[in-house]
């Protein structure tokens, strides 16, 4: 049986931030995931400056071998109307591709892993937590995921009690017919809002990768509201007419009504394993990571793994993204100023588009980087 200080499930760019922010610290870590890496991830991809500041990620480097996408326009509009293009005179983000970030951060922690390996088994035991039966730690940290293990252990975990935000999407390599056939642009990811407000949809080219998708907070009308704005998108020669293979799904909650408990003894949950999504873009990237290096900070200092000593990651976690009940309303939210009708005047100008939607939204650019070190 091998003991460690800590064991981290899910070895995606929460769970590998927390492991190296550790590194040095005398924690004993071990990085748990049930799929070998590089590993298809889906998500539509996209990271701001503040998290490659954040990581500390030479751009140079990164985009060896690998796909980078700089980002200076968006084209934003509502399903039915025209779409708005704005020029944000600069670079405001990167198109990536989750199989190669999420190899990329993990490569970069020298903690010991266990890829391939599911968790099949959790078991309490004299203050310790048993995994599989083959290794144990006092501290057990979830970064799984929406469905992660470990949330299901703290308070009433993953249910029907919780409002999901469901996605479904599709990244592939074209063709060069298809590439040709393909009007969007790499440097300007399009996004669609339904015109219910409740989710929206995405192009997103990224060189010869395209990515589509659509995320919804009712489940049962996912697949209609994707079928209806990919047959627009083909219609209208935003996208190729012939896309392989079928779209995937996936889950998350947004941060606001999430409502997951954080901490418990000897537990402690990080990015999505904790509901940790954007409530306006669920955008789960930054927040994972900027939880990660949250907890890693509060499991340096804290003289045991109790869930007093852990409640402090719960009360930075707070500070960094605001009181759960006060960040606004429910599902993909938007204020209650912009509801339709006024939406449909306001998805059609450029200052909201670019000033509310994007900078506010979007990318969060009111909203400094997290120092590595915090």
């Amino acid at each position: 049986m091998e003991t460690y200080d800590l064991i981290i499930v899910g070895a995606g760019p929460a769970g590998s931030t927390l492991a190296r922010a550790l590194e040095g610290s005398g924690k004993r870590a071990l990085l748990i995931d049930k799929q070998a890496f590089p590993r298809d991830k889906t998500c539509a991809g996209w990271v701001t400056p503040s998290v490659m500041e954040t990581l500390d990620i030479d751009l140079a480097e990164y985009g060896k071998g690998r796909t980078l996408q700089p980002i200076r326009r968006f084209r934003i509009g509502m399903m039915g109307q025209r779409a708005v293009e704005n020029d944000h005179g600069g670079v405001v983000s990167y198109g990536i591709r989750r199989c190669e970030f999420d190899d990329y951060l993990l490569g970069r922690t020298v903690t010991r892993k266990q890829l391939g390996s599911p968790v099949k088994t959790i078991i309490r035991k004299d203050g310790n937590w048993l995994i599989n039966n083959t290794c144990s730690a006092p501290l057990l940290v979830g970064a799984g995921g929406h469905f992660c293990p470990v949330a299901k252990l703290i308070g009433d975990g993953p249910g029907s009690h919780e409002t999901v935000v469901a996605a479904k999407e599709i990244e592939f390599k074209m063709t060069q017919e298809q590439a040709k056939a393909c009007e969007a642009r790499g440097d300007t990811p399009e996004l669609w809002f339904c015109k219910d407000l409740k989710g929206y949809a995405w192009v997103f080219r990224k060189g010869n990768y395209l990515n589509i998708g659509l995320g919804r907070e009712d489940n049962h009308k996912l697949t209609e509201h994707l079928q209806s704005f990919v047959e627009t998108m083909k219609t209208t020669g935003r996208i190729p007419a012939d896309l392989p293979g079928r779209f995937k799904g996936h889950a998350y909650l947004l941060y606001d009504h999430a409502g997951r408990a954080l901490v418990d003894d000897g537990l402690l949950v990080i990015g999505d394993a904790a509901g940790l999504a954007y409530t306006q873009s669920g955008e789960g990237i930054r927040p994972a990571i900027e939880s990660a290096l949250l907890a890693a900070d509060v499991i340096r200092r804290a003289p045991d793994f109790s869930a007093t000593s852990l409640q402090a990651y719960g009360d930075a976690i707070a500070e960094r993204f605001g009181h759960r009940g006060s960040v606004s309303e429910e599902g993909l939210q938007v204020p209650d100023w912009i509801k339709m009708p006024l939406a449909g005047t306001l998805m059609r100008s450029h200052w909201f588009t670019r000033k509310v939607v994007t900078e506010k939204w979007f990318l969060h650019q009111e909203v400094p980087a997290l120092a590595a070190n915090s």
